[in-house]
């Protein structure tokens, strides 16, 4: 079998560029960037609330997976049955929150991310 190496390096320029994510540069926003903007590029917040000077404040969560799960047991058995305790503990993850802050026309003034 032979491979055409235009395909190889066709198929290894896709993987690559699905690798990559673009860095936003957050501080050129500021003053110009709109919360319908903002919606429209990652979707409704995950946590959003106004606050009483009528700025907004909106939460954009992401969660990555940290490791498998871990189950600890003990037991014993006799014939012809058994008894066996098991805890489970859930996965772990790690989360990046991307907090924007919108001024009362809506316009981005501050952002944050942790």
């Amino acid at each position: 079998m032979k491979i055409d190496i235009r395909i190889l390096l066709w198929a290894l320029a896709l993987v690559i560029t699905g690798c990559t994510t673009a860095h936003v540069d957050w501080n050129a926003r500021v003053g110009t960037y709109t919360f319908d903007q903002a919606v429209n590029e990652l979707g409704p917040p995950d946590k959003q609330t106004q606050l009483t000077d009528g700025r907004t404040v909106a939460d954009w969560i992401t969660r990555y997976p940290g490791g498998p799960s871990v189950s600890v047991g003990t037991g014993f058995s006799a014939y012809p049955g058994g008894v066996t305790y098991v805890q489970t503990y859930p996965p772990n993850y790690y989360e990046d929150v991307l907090r924007l802050t919108f001024n009362t026309n809506h316009v981005l003034e501050n952002w944050k991310k942790r």
